[in-house]
């Protein structure tokens, strides 16, 4: 990558494929962008960028970019393919950018105190994955149709987004009266049928009906 393309994606801003660092201070808090990058439709990491888009450069660049590979080593599960390149403004500064694929292992995860956490992208930001976001995106790696009937549970969800355009699990737990394991395995299951979509959440993931 040449400096000039660093420019042109610094003035676009941070997205759904692009996360600024100024630099690499709490590397396993940088390595859930890296996660959510890799889990949702890749893109890249800068750091020597400020959050305003600034392409400002980190003395001892190469440093930042050792701690960054060492805490994606420790903290990031299953293993990640990625490239690191570094872009020097001038002898002593400069920017490393990390491509993130799409990773076809996905999803990872973060290691944090024997418990594994994983990360998807909203628009410009990285959020901790639900349960059900978890499972499609397992599932989701090897796309198959699928087939099943419409039952009561469908109808009921159906004619609510119809009404209503947008569900959570816990209204349509709610509202089907059904065990939560089974209103999570339907709305899984319909995402994955691409009938409805997931809108990952902070708090509460939301569902809505696919666009035709």
């Amino acid at each position: 990558m040449t400096l000039q393309e660093i420019h042109k994606i610094a003035q676009q801003g941070e997205g759904l494929k692009v996360e600024f660092k100024k630099k690499a201070a709490f590397p396993e808090k940088i390595v859930r962008e890296i996660i959510a990058l890799a889990n949702t439709e890749g893109g890249y990491l800068l750091i020597g960028v400020d959050d305003d888009g600034t392409v400002s450069g980190q003395r001892f660049i190469e440093e930042e970019v050792f701690v960054m590979q060492k805490a994606i080593a420790q903290h990031l599960q299953p293993k990640l393919e990625y490239q690191v390149e570094i872009i020097k403004l001038n002898p002593k500064k400069g920017v490393a950018v990390f491509s993130i694929p799409k990773s076809a292992d996905r999803p990872h995860f973060l290691m944090e105190e024997n418990r594994r956490k994983a990360f998807v992208r909203v628009k410009d930001r990285s959020i901790q994955a639900s349960k059900e976001m978890w499972e499609i995106l397992k599932r989701g790696k090897n796309p198959k149709d699928m087939v099943f009937t419409y039952g009561d549970k469908e109808n009921i969800l159906m004619k609510f987004l119809g009404e209503k355009e947008k569900i959570t699990l816990n209204e349509f737990q709610f509202l089907a009266k059904l065990p939560r394991f089974l209103a999570s395995k339907t709305l899984v299951r319909l995402v994955l049928a691409n009938v409805i979509k997931i809108v990952p959440q902070e708090k509460e993931d939301i569902f809505i009906l696919k666009e035709s």
